[in-house]
């Protein structure tokens, strides 16, 4: 079988039909297909296959002469095939034995079928067509030529309904889909074969290791027109890997250029939290550190750099005296100052290692902090734990990660009552082989937890009862048991402090979370330098013994200091009425209360003197990680450039001082950018917010005005302001030249393509889009095949879906002329204004009207 060879038609002459009129067979059956009259379609059809000499040719000219198969959804002609296998099951007619000629021409036409076909045509053409029993030599050679051609998609998907992977090469067929950023189809390709599995996971892991260059595979395949290699840099290639090592169950240490770069990311935080934040010990950073150097002489050498960023050579010296780096491997000024340090026997001081005094200070004595390590020690103190009425805080500390997949438990719990501390060591106390202290430790949380009558307090108890019950299987269900609890992070995200800032700021270098709350209400924040010590080890050194006792006990005064003067912190009355004993509800009874501001800049903003700005003429630049919210603000009208992946965020600074841009970042460098662009020019972005959520608050902080015409004035994948409008019969023109006909029976479902997108359609108050651009001339395209406008751009005509053409009310579509996205009339500017009326809704009643008849924007 030549699965190549344009053969076609009956293999053994004459109609493949035999006696059967195809056309009339095809119109009774559209006829009852349209009206569903299932029962009489299969009587139909099952006589239609018995009149036929060879109905096997007979389906393969129905599904050569038609393309309603192509479309999503069901399909006469795919009904018609599995209707075909099962019949071929009960009678299978005589004539077309395995291997004879006329078999294998018809399966040469199968195969070219099924290149194209959906999903739910594959298993009836391999069982029609017994392509599973043939040899397969030809079908891999068919698979290699589609390879050859450039057809990298074709080719996969076709080894995949085929079942041809194991005898395919990952790599050679893995390579280009990758290049093009279509892992998905990759990770499908390799569904179920381990081998492959990990042979592609090497592949990948040696695209990160130090100094490589992906552009050289890149040029190994020319074919490949749309590279997208910023989404090869080592960074988003490490978290794929673990993504795909974690579903695939497969060891990380197959992957060690990926555990490297994870190394290396751990040890730029390190040095940030050490040396920026300043809110680590040397002894913890330096015991972190070892950790994830290890022997790795490119590590060590990254180290070394990162150290001289952020200090002087004293500062490198101490560290690498600390850390045993080899003395061959510093820098000649490094090594003498080491030399000396040696010499000397002292050990550098760092400056801001003796700062007690600005910091919270536990206030009861130290013998008042006690360690609960056994049955005894549980039973001895088991009546102050579990006396009713009292109010208690309880907080968990467990080990830091800094590499995906390694899930820590946790080892400490804390639980502070009036006047004393119990730190209840959680590996002790739940060893399997103590079975009288895990069943008394365990007997006793659960009794602290869920009886209503003793106030709990956390600060983000949601998260620390989710890592007891991951560490701890008996707690699993503690998070929906739990009674008699306040939540004092959710109390102070709605507190509102005069001249103080909002929960999650990092600005001047000031605390944030639990240690801004103890600041913002006691006058001094918690030192969080033992907060990433390591927690199994043991025994805990007095630091991380009196950090946690504090912890812990720093909630009870910020709970009394709360009810004692609610008004002074600006609670709400419902807010002052939780506070008090009795008060408590049931973990999980309610939502918690939104965030009144997601977070603030670094110099406060004052919505009622700051000055107003238009949509349109707000210009940011956003690193690599606040693409969403990129896309939210352009779809609002705002002017959003985007740092590249393998940009320096040195480059935000130039590109802010050189276009006027304020510098949006959730990044570390936020300190030093801040520096270089001045007060209120650079804003630190939450990440753990979604991005509708970060916009919003973008938009009130620097006092963004939006109107309902600067929504979707901006293209959101590229940032382009500048459309043009397609009429009906142009794109339908321009589909048809290159090759993305539309079917007549496609059901027009809106599905977004790689290119493509959705445009909005009427709003709420019944405005349609029609924004101010003209019209698409021949003359604007400098190429009809494939579509190109007279700037070079190509237009993505990929993306626009099958059937779209066929939707009733369809006027002309649009498209970016700086991308060449294509969009077109839908629900989507609905959509958006619901999700985003808060801000359009926020404007004084002196602005525009928010809404202006039959007007609305831009794509979606």
């Amino acid at each position: 079988m030549d699965p190549g060879d344009p053969a076609g038609g009956d293999p053994t002459g004459g109609d493949p039909a035999g006696g059967q009129d195809m056309l009339l067979f095809l119109q009774t059956l559209q006829s009852l297909w349209s009206t569903q009259q299932l029962q009489q379609l299969k009587e139909e059809a099952w006589r239609g296959f018995a009149a036929m000499d060879n109905p096997r040719a007979g389906l393969l000219d129905l599904l050569e002469s038609s393309r309603g198969w192509r479309c999503k959804g069901p399909s006469l002609e795919a009904w018609v095939a599995c209707e075909l296998e099962h019949w071929l099951q009960i009678q299978p007619p005589p004539g077309t034995p395995q291997g004879s000629l006329g078999l294998k021409q018809l399966q040469a036409r199968a195969v070219r079928i099924l290149v194209e076909s959906p999903s739910r045509l594959t298993k009836p053409l391999v069982s029609i067509f017994q392509l599973q029993d043939t040899d397969q030599s030809p079908l891999l050679a068919y698979v290699h030529q589609l390879h050859q051609e450039g057809k990298f998609k074709e080719a996969v998907t076709l080894g995949m309904k085929l079942g041809l992977q194991p005898e395919l090469d990952v790599e050679e067929m893995s390579t280009p889909l990758l290049l093009q950023d279509k892992a998905n189809l990759v990770e499908r390709y390799v569904d179920g074969f381990p081998g492959l599995q990990r042979r592609l996971l090497a592949l990948m892991d040696s695209w990160c290791q130090p100094g490589f260059d992906i552009r050289t595979v890149a040029r190994r395949y020319p074919q490949v027109t749309s590279l997208r290699l910023e989404k090869l840099s080592p960074r988003v290639l490490t978290r794929q890997v673990l993504r795909l090592l974690e579903r695939f169950s497969l060891d990380p240490a197959s992957c060690p250029n990926v555990a490297a770069q994870q190394h290396l990311a751990a040890l730029r935080y390190l040095c940030y939290k050490r040396f920026v934040e300043r809110s680590m010990s040397q002894a913890n950073w330096a015991d972190h550190v070892r950790g994830l150097l290890g022997p790795n002489e490119w590590l060590q050498e990254q180290l070394l750099r990162l150290l001289a960023s952020h200090g002087d050579v004293a500062t490198v010296a101490q560290c690498a005296l600390d850390l045993l780096l080899p003395e061959e491997r510093l820098p000649a000024s490094v090594a003498v100052e080491l030399g000396r340090l040696r010499l000397q026997e002292r050990t550098a001081k760092a400056p801001f290692d003796d700062m007690k005094d600005h910091y919270y200070q536990l206030p009861i004595a130290r013998e008042d902090v006690h360690f609960l390590a056994s049955w005894e020690d549980l039973a001895r103190h088991e009546e102050e734990l579990l006396q009713p009425g009292q109010v208690v805080s309880v907080d968990l500390e467990w080990r830091p990660s800094f590499c995906a997949g390694d899930r820590p438990q946790a080892s400490l719990m804390q639980v502070a009552v009036e006047g004393r501390v119990f730190l209840l060591d959680l590996p002790a106390l739940s060893r399997p082989t103590e079975v009288q202290a895990s069943q008394a430790f365990f007997r006793l949380v659960s009794q602290l937890l869920t009886d209503p009558s003793i106030t709990k307090l956390g600060y983000g108890m949601a998260g620390d009862l989710k890592s007891l019950g991951a560490s701890y299987p008996a707690f699993a269900h503690m998070q929906t048991q739990l009674q008699g609890s306040l939540d004092l992070l959710q109390v102070h995200r709605q507190m509102q402090v005069a001249s103080m800032p909002a929960p999650g700021v990092d600005a001047d270098g000031s605390p944030r979370g639990l240690s801004l709350l103890v600041q913002q209400v006691l006058g001094k924040p918690l030192d969080k330098t033992q907060q990433l010590s390591n927690w199994d080890r043991r025994p805990l050194d007095e630091g991380q013994l009196l950090y946690a006792a504090a912890d812990a006990y720093c909630l009870l005064e910020v709970y009394q200091a709360l009810r004692r003067e609610p008004a002074r912190f600006h609670l709400s009355e419902d807010l002052a009425r939780s506070l008090r004993p009795g008060r408590r509800e049931r973990a999980g009874a309610q939502e918690p209360p939104p965030m009144q501001e997601a977070w603030q800049a670094p110099v406060a903003a004052d919505k009622d003197t700051a000055p107003e700005v238009p949509a349109r003429a707000f210009r940011v630049v956003c690193d690599n990680m606040l693409q969403g919210l990129a896309r939210s603000l352009r779809c609002l009208g705002a002017d959003v450039l985007v740092l590249g992946t393998s940009e320096d965020h040195r480059r935000a600074a130039e590109v802010a001082r050189r276009e006027g841009r304020i510098i949006l970042t959730s990044g570390l460098p936020y300190h030093k950018l801040r520096a270089q662009v001045g007060a209120g020019r650079c804003l630190w972005v939450d990440c753990s917010l979604k991005a509708p959520q970060q916009a919003k608050a973008v938009l009130r902080h620097f006092n963004v005005r939006v109107t309902p015409a600067d929504i979707f004035s901006r293209c959101p994948a590229c940032n382009c302001d500048q459309y043009l409008k397609v009429s009906k019969d142009m794109m339908t023109q321009l589909l048809r030249l290159n090759g993305h006909q539309e079917s007549p029976s496609g059901t027009g479902k809106r599905t977004p393509g790689e290119g493509g997108g959705h445009r909005p359609g009427e709003t709420h108050g019944g405005c349609t889009y029609d924004p101010p651009c003209r019209w698409l001339e021949e003359a604007d395209l400098q190429a009809s095949v494939p579509a190109t406008l007279d700037n070079g751009t190509r237009l993505q005509l990929a993306g626009v879906p099958a059937g779209v053409l066929q939707r009733v009310g369809l006027r002309h579509f649009y498209c970016c002329t700086g991308c060449g996205k294509v969009f077109w009339e839908g629900s989507h500017l609905g959509r958006v204004t619901s999700q985003f009326h808060e801000v359009l809704n926020s404007a004084p009643s002196s602005r525009e009207p928010s809404r202006a008849p039959n007007q609305a924007s831009g794509p979606s």
